[in-house]
């Protein structure tokens, strides 16, 4: 793993998806339970995809797929009712550090 894709991958996975993980289910409705729960389930696969990814280019372009994605709008819709971070939340940041790590993605 290069450390431009480390870093990456860190990025992402430390700002959007560990703070999905941490939530907690106290104090909210049995809806909101299944809700997190499901979300927590959707975010360990995605961790671990960002983890395998080939290259620094390989985690961008799939970044930007995720932002875009009908299985992807329907997850941050469901994260934004559970008042947690989406990627999209992340977007500005995420492309500032792509390039500051000279990462060149395709769009």
């Amino acid at each position: 793993m290069s450390q431009a894709q480390q870093e990456l991958a860190n990025f992402v996975i430390s700002k959007a998806f560990n703070p999905v993980m941490r939530a907690k289910a106290d104090g909210r409705s049995e809806a909101d339970r299944k809700s997190l729960e499901h979300v927590q389930k959707a975010t360990r696969a995605e961790i671990e995809r960002y983890r395998n990814y080939g290259s620094a280019e390989d985690v961008t372009v799939n970044f930007k797929r995720d932002l875009n994605s009908r299985a992807a709008k329907k997850a941050h819709a469901e994260l934004r009712h559970l008042h947690l971070p989406t990627i999209d939340d992340i977007k500005d940041e995420f492309e500032q550090k792509a390039r500051d790590l000279g990462v060149k993605s395709s769009s």
